[in-house]
Order: C-alpha cells, then structure tokens, then sequence
C-alpha cells in the first residue's frame, strides 16, 4: 500500500510540474505575440510594456549616451551602438532628444523604424527552455527552425521579451558589411546616414547634447 501510495504522489508532483511548465511555455509564447502584434500595428507605447527591464536598461544607456557622450566616447563604442547615437544626434530635434528616457526612446525608435517590422515580420516562436525566470524560444522564420533564440525574463509574475540578446549578433552583421564594403568604419556610417536621411551628417553627430 505504502508503495502505491508513494509511485501515486510521485505521479501527482510530475503532472503538477509538467502542467506548470506547459503554464510557463503558455506565457513565454504570448509574450512574444503580443509583442510581435504591437509592432506590427505601429503600437509602441504597448510594446515598451511588454519589453523587460534590461532591454528599457540599455535604452536608457543610449540615451544617455546621446545627451552626456563626447567624440571619444561615442567613437570608442560598439558599431551598432555608434550608429544609433550618430543617427539620434543626426535627424532628431535637441529638446525632443533631452526630454527622453528609456522607455520613450524605445517607443521613438519603432516610430522611426529602428526597430522595425521587418524584425518581427513572418516570425513564431519554437522550442521554448523555462528555466527559473529565464526562458529561450528558438526563432521560427516562415514556420522553418533557425540556430537564433528569442530570450525572455519574468518580472512581476509576466513574461517580458528581452532584445538586448540579439545585440552582439546585429553588432556583428554591421562589422561584416563594413569590412566588405573596403572602407572605414566612419566613413561608412556617414553614408547609411546620409542615405536614410537625404543629408550629409555635420559635426551635431559628434557633440553631445548636455555641456558639463
């Protein structure tokens, strides 16, 4: 009896267990469709409360960099980070840039498409890894598996999408077309600018906005 009665609880806690995974994979999965449906739909405020807290971190230290960064500052940092810095500086008025924080830069840049539809467009979430607060979904292009991971924390009892995973890979794309292109990383900044924004960058791109 004892033993049936053991293997019987033994049986009890694996269903709990694997319901509640099923519960967390539930939340990962919504997390990114909801996601996914507030870019798609131009609905950046939505989107900035389903991001978490690392990704609003890394905003916030870009747009910090903006306002406080100076010229060998700005050209010490990661390609990707430099360009978004150089951009900001480039097409966008001071006292909007002065008025942000985090949160409102991320909803601003899916308003001007750095962040744009394109990164979300055709994608579904696969496999999902819960672990703890943590979760990894692989990244499902047009229904085809793919070797990238969607990363996820939970916060306050919700699943939040993390972007700042796919960072070193971005930053890493824009130094492969930089080498190929032959010339200087600079130089080739300077050009995606001037073609994204119809005007050749000044001298605003290297100055920050706030004087000590």
């Amino acid at each position: 009896m004892r033993k049936k009665l053991s293997a019987l609880l033994v049986l009890i806690i694996v269903f709990i267990h694997v319901k509640a995974q099923t519960n967390e994979v539930k939340g990962v999965v919504k997390a990114f469709e909801d996601y996914k449906y507030a870019i798609l739909n131009d609905k950046g405020a939505e989107a900035a409360d389903l991001i978490d807290s690392h990704t609003i971190n890394y905003y916030q230290e870009m747009i910090d960099l903006v306002k406080k960064g100076d010229s060998s500052t700005v050209d010490r940092l990661p390609v990707i980070d430099k360009m978004t810095v150089f951009y900001l500086r480039h097409i966008t008025k001071k006292e909007d840039l002065l008025k942000m924080d985090g949160k409102r830069l991320f909803i601003y840049s899916i308003d001007l498409g750095m962040i744009s539809k394109s990164s979300v467009a055709g994608t579904t979430i696969g496999k999902v890894t819960v672990e703890k607060d943590f979760a990894k979904g692989m990244f499902l292009f047009d229904g085809k598996e793919s070797p990238y991971y969607s990363h996820f924390y939970k916060e306050k009892g919700m699943w939040k999408v993390n972007l700042t995973a796919m960072y070193p890979f971005s930053n890493e794309e824009m130094k492969k077309a930089i080498v190929e292109s032959g010339i200087a990383e600079n130089e080739y900044l300077f050009k995606v600018l001037e073609s994204m924004s119809g005007k050749k960058p000044g001298k605003e791109i290297w100055e920050k906005l706030l004087q000590e």
